[in-house]
């Protein structure tokens, strides 16, 4: 995924953000709309931290968005296959249809 997508979605990543980094304040996460740059920089002020840390912090995040929404794509083209959930197959014993 892309910083481009992160930010077209930030609302529903907003709050994975703070969950992830719980000294930004919902006003923080307002200002910074998705934008990779000014989530850095509030990352850095926040906890003291060098740029680069920041920045490594940041890409796993956008990393594990990206994860995330492939889980939730998975589980909606099931659905829409009408193909039980992943690992819910019921096994047939012997003599069953």
């Amino acid at each position: 995924m892309n910083w481009d997508q992160v930010e077209g979605k930030w609302k529903q990543y907003s709050g994975k953000a703070k969950e992830k980094w719980g000294k930004l304040t919902d006003d923080d996460l307002e200002v910074i709309r998705g934008r990779r740059d000014q989530l850095i920089g509030k990352i850095q002020e926040r906890y003291g931290i060098m740029k680069q840390e920041a920045e490594k912090q940041v890409d796993e995040f956008a990393r594990s968005c990206r994860s995330e929404d492939s889980t939730v794509e998975a589980r909606q083209t099931d659905r829409e296959e009408n193909v039980p959930p992943r690992g819910t197959e019921k096994k047939r014993g012997a003599g069953q249809a």
